[in-house]
Order: structure tokens, then C-alpha cells, then sequence
């Protein structure tokens, strides 16, 4: 298992800086984010220098870069705003491949028209669920064009919301391509410790083999997002479960500050 978190977490838009921050944070890897090559994160095109430039700092700093952040609003009710994220993602699976990252990471969306992360009550909707599977329908063959996997990640505020939901899509869509991100944070909104682990076993055992990588970001008690290791999800177990299910991947941590990082490497190389 290697240690990563993501590149945002650090301010810059030139790769060398940036990843150069990843690695003197402790971190191995990354999930890469083209903010941080001075681009919007879902590009109109992705200039051949800027490929350059971020091959070049993953080399010299030795940060390998285990995914790239595609996210659209795959279920947005807008049939033109989600023909528009699917056109900026298949630039981003284009230079995901040819930088050799093996995983683009996508949202499966929401109703809500102004955040891709926010709830909306008609998710509960087959029609949202419909429009959402049509859409990562045409990115998994971009993505088998390419060579490249999609990682879905299940979060209470989009379509698929549990580890069911995820393997559910991964059962209708067929594709090998279609991998899953895990966030124990993301599986719950309100638990004391006990629930969060019971809920974080059972979407272990329930993905198992199909997770590609997991990320380490908590929760307090009373739903808010915290650190690493500050809140309710059991670490040491979470951890404990993913390799005795075999996986061998990346723990990426996010929602945190840059001033953070150091600390929560340390944490989390602590418990492997």
C-alpha cells in the first residue's frame, strides 16, 4: 500500500512546486489535479508542454501519480452540461494516458444543478440513475480506447451512495475499466466509532477486488468532514480490512491543509 494525498492539497499551479511540496509533505503519491499545471481541472485541451512539464516533475521529485481527477456532474439535469463534462473528460482521460496514469477519478453526480457534490432529493430518482449510467456508459469506452480506468466513489450526496450502489453499476456496465475509490468518510454521515466501523467492514467485504484506491479523509460524530485519524472512522482497522482483502494500492488522504500533511503521512505510515 503506498501513501498519498492530493496534489491541491498543496497552493501552486507548476507541477515541479507542487509535487516537490507531495513529496517533502512524505507522501509517495499523488492524485494529480490539472489546477495544479495552471489549467482548469476539466480543460477544453490540455497543451503538449503542460504533459511535459508534469512528467518532468513526477520524475525529478519521484512522486508517482497514481490518479487524475476527471469529476463532472455525470447526473446533472441538464442533458447540454453533462454533453459538455463528458467532452472535458475525454481530455482528461487523454492525458491521463499519456502520462501513463492508470485511473481517472469521476462523480457520479447529483440532481442538484449548482454542486456536483450536493444532495438532491430527486437522486432517489430512476431517471437520475438512468442518466448517470448513460454517461459513464460513453466514458468507459473512452476509457477502453485509451486504456485507462474510471474510479466511481460512493458518496452520500450523489447517485451511487453505497458500496451496493457501486457494485450494482459495476455489474450493469460490464467493464473491467469501472474500478472503485473508497473513502470511509464518504460511506456515512452521522456514527459514533462503533457504526462507522461496522458500516466500513461491510463496504470492504461488499467491494472487494474492485477497489482501486482508497482515501484517507474522516468525520466527526455530528457529520462534519475532519482529518485523518480525528475523527470517527478506525484507521488502524480500515486499513487492517483492505489488506486482508488484498488490496495493494493507493491510501490517498485529502481534506486537509497543507500544514497537515507531514503529520497525517506520519499517521498513516504508522499503521502499515
Amino acid at each position: 500500500m503506498q501513501i498519498g494525498v492530493f496534489a491541491k492539497t498543496f497552493p501552486g499551479s507548476e507541477p515541479a512546486g507542487v509535487l516537490e511540496a507531495v513529496r517533502d509533505a512524505g507522501f509517495a503519491v499523488t492524485q494529480f489535479n490539472l489546477a495544479c499545471a495552471g489549467l482548469p481541472s476539466m480543460p477544453d485541451a490540455v497543451p503538449g508542454d503542460a504533459i511535459g512539464a508534469i512528467a518532468a516533475a513526477s520524475n525529478t521529485s519521484g512522486v508517482a501519480l497514481v490518479a487524475l481527477s476527471g469529476t463532472y456532474n455525470m447526473a446533472h439535469p441538464d442533458r447540454a452540461v453533462r454533453e459538455d463534462g463528458l467532452r472535458r473528460l475525454a481530455v482528461v482521460i487523454e492525458a491521463a494516458s499519456a502520462l501513463s496514469i492508470p485511473l481517472v477519478t469521476l462523480c457520479t453526480g447529483t440532481r442538484n444543478r449548482d454542486d456536483q457534490w450536493t444532495h438532491h432529493p430527486d437522486n432517489a430518482d430512476p431517471s437520475a440513475w438512468a442518466d448517470m449510467a448513460r454517461e459513464m456508459e460513453k466514458a468507459l469506452q473512452l476509457a477502453e480506447r485509451h486504456g485507462v480506468d474510471l474510479g466511481i466513489e460512493p458518496e452520500q450526496a450523489n447517485i451511487v451512495t453505497s458500496a451496493a450502489d457501486a457494485m450494482r453499476l459495476i455489474g450493469e456496465m460490464g467493464s473491467k475499466r469501472l474500478r472503485i475509490v473508497l473513502d470511509p468518510a464518504n460511506l456515512f454521515e452521522q456514527a459514533d466509532v462503533a457504526q462507522a466501523r461496522t458500516i466500513v467492514t461491510a463496504a470492504i467485504e461488499t467491494t472487494a477486488g474492485h477497489v482501486a484506491m482508497a482515501h484517507a479523509k474522516d468525520r466527526f460524530a455530528d457529520g462534519r468532514f475532519a482529518t485523518a485519524g480525528q475523527g470517527v472512522v478506525d484507521f488502524a482497522d480500515f486499513v487492517a480490512r483492505l489488506n486482508a482483502s488484498g488490496f495493494d494500492g493507493p491510501l490517498v488522504t485529502h481534506g486537509l491543509s497543507a500544514e497537515e500533511a507531514p503529520g497525517v503521512a506520519r499517521f498513516l505510515k504508522g499503521l502499515l
